[in-house]
């Protein structure tokens, strides 16, 4: 039976999950799942933080599994939920940030190693560098790119994902693209 699922749709097995088949969901997660790391992980600019990222999506996705249209591209479906979760994932980085400058010093010293620069590599250096300029730029911008650049996705395919047009699509990638130019010189 796995065989016969593995060449299913997404189509096919997302309505297979939904009757509670537990094999469609592993094999939707499995086809997916480094896709939506990846969008993740460039949205955040933090590998654990995507990871988590991951896993909240995979779980609101298979909750709302009764709204996925499968006559539409479950890729796309998946990347925007991802894309939602980003957001709500960095909104509350942002409150813990700010409550955690609010808080009262206790005198706890902990030190930051997530980065050692004689140990790290000089790709996995410009990756780092490219991944945090990518972070500067604006979310609506970043979204676009993540999709056309990172996903490859086509132009038509990015406006479904999103909800624009695909002319908004082209204007958001061009002014990413100028953005990330901007950027890249100051850093």
């Amino acid at each position: 039976m796995s065989l016969a699922l593995d060449d299913a749709s997404d189509g096919e097995l997302s309505a297979l999950a939904r009757n509670g088949s537990q094999q469609a969901y592993r094999i939707l997660t499995q086809r997916h799942r480094a896709s939506v790391y990846r969008l993740a992980r460039v949205a955040m600019g933090d590998s654990d933080e995507a990871f988590d990222v991951t896993q909240e999506t995979f779980v609101a996705a298979f909750a709302a599994l009764d709204r996925y249209d499968s006559q539409r591209s479950f890729r796309s479906w998946i990347a925007r939920i991802a894309l939602n979760k980003s957001r709500d994932w960095m909104r509350r980085r942002a409150v813990r940030k700010l409550f955690s400058m609010t808080m009262p010093d206790d005198g706890l010293d902990i030190q930051d190693e997530l980065v050692l620069p004689d140990e790290a590599a000089a790709s996995r250096q410009d990756l780092a560098r490219v991944t945090r300029i990518i972070a500067k730029l604006p979310a609506r911008q970043k979204e676009v790119l993540l999709l056309r650049t990172i996903e490859g996705m086509t132009q038509a395919e990015t406006a479904i994902t999103l909800g624009i047009s695909e002319k908004s699509v082209e204007t958001r990638l061009y002014r990413a693209r100028r953005t990330l130019s901007a950027l890249r010189e100051t850093m």
